[in-house]
């Protein structure tokens, strides 16, 4: 791949988007999965695995059919699609936030089991304890639970942050591919190998894959000093 020939001008919108998309979906995909995966692994109720079988959908189902429920659930002809566009005088699909909403949706399912594994292999012995001298609920969240939960925490966030930038399938669905607007790596990679410039879908998918290898590798840092 020759650098020089990079338009540096077009390369950078997508990474930049990408890495706001990323981010911000895999904020909101972790606050949301550590509290339905707390919830879930602290109580029982008729119903929980057809629950927990919803929750994890996304991760099994075609991108595009996710993108397209979606599409039928966000469309300005919806009445949820109506509502958003009625109080933001703009439509959701085809937006920005209409990738962060993707993503979310896609990266959820990871965090949420991650999360749910994390917070279900704490000692129940140490909130009790903690619930024994006269922590509430959220204070045994806060400063037991949590905490011991801490290396899934990291996890179930760089999990959700790169199914999050690699989302392609339902992004393009509902967001489309607008440059400079909802063009994220992906969608440009899948442009630019359509037209034949093979410098750029060289570069975009060098920029993900090293992201990408960063991301998890943190996950991989051994526990304690040990390999």
């Amino acid at each position: 791949m020759n650098v020089s020939a990079i338009d540096w001008a077009v390369f950078w919108p997508p990474v930049r988007l990408s890495l706001q998309v990323a981010l911000l979906s895999s904020v909101i995909a972790a606050v949301a999965g550590i509290a339905v995966a707390w919830k879930m692994s602290r109580t029982t109720f008729r119903g929980k695995i057809f629950l927990e079988t919803v929750f994890m959908l996304p991760l099994v189902l075609p991108p595009t059919v996710v993108g397209f429920i979606l599409l039928v659930l966000l469309g300005r002809k919806s009445l949820l699609g109506q509502w958003i566009e009625a109080i933001f005088s703009a439509p959701v699909i085809f937006s920005w936030w209409a990738a962060v909403i993707a993503s979310v949706v896609v990266a959820f399912p990871l965090v949420y089991q991650t999360m749910k594994s994390g917070f279900s292999g704490i000692d129940r012995d140490l909130e009790d304890a903690g619930r024994s001298i006269g922590a509430n609920e959220w204070q045994v969240f806060r400063y037991i639970s949590l905490p011991l939960a801490g290396r899934a925490l990291m996890t179930a966030f760089i999990l959700g942050f790169a199914r999050a930038l690699g989302e392609f399938g339902a992004t393009l669905m509902i967001a489309g591919n607008i440059p400079g607007k909802t063009q994220t790596v992906p969608t440009a990679i899948y442009v630019a190998v359509d037209s034949g410039n093979q410098t750029m879908a060289w570069a975009w998918t060098g920029s993900i894959i090293i992201i990408s290898f960063i991301m998890l590798l943190l996950t991989r840092q051994p526990r304690d000093g040990k390999a």
